[in-house]
């Protein structure tokens, strides 16, 4: 799989439509909102001769906090250690070097998130949220 960066080389449509069908966390998102969310964050792309196959974003100030979000690799595509590769490049990735605090939120692929280190919070007492589960469906 190649991974890039390339903001040109998403398959918007794509992204959208899994994220707004098949993601249990943006079910029914606004196309405009995955527009806006990509156009203010470092994405990741996995490509598979052309074709897109994976995604990820990153929401970050690239010198002490980065968010991980938005995570998939196409059901077609799963078991192959995309995923493995797509996280292998977003933390080599340059902007994401020396970071005081990486998080993401996941009630998935918790195992593959460990070999990252990614970790329980140390004190998950400090941390607060607004969380607004359906915002995108309408009712």
């Amino acid at each position: 799989m190649h991974i890039s960066t390339d903001p040109s080389a998403l398959n918007i449509s794509l992204i959208h439509t899994f994220l707004s069908e098949s993601s249990p966390w943006a079910t029914g998102i606004p196309l405009e909102t995955v527009q806006r969310s990509i156009a203010h964050s470092l994405c990741f792309g996995g490509y598979l001769d052309g074709q897109q196959i994976a995604f990820a974003r990153v929401v970050t100030d690239k010198a002490t906090f980065a968010y991980l979000m938005d995570v998939f690799v196409l059901p077609a595509f799963r078991g192959r250690g995309y995923s493995r590769q797509l996280m292998e490049a977003i933390q080599q990735h340059p902007d994401l070097q020396q970071l005081r605090r990486f998080i993401l939120v996941s009630s998935t692929a918790r195992g593959l998130y460990e070999k990252f280190g990614f970790k329980p919070p140390e004190k998950p007492e400090t941390f607060m949220e607004i969380n607004r589960p359906g915002m995108y469906l309408s009712g």
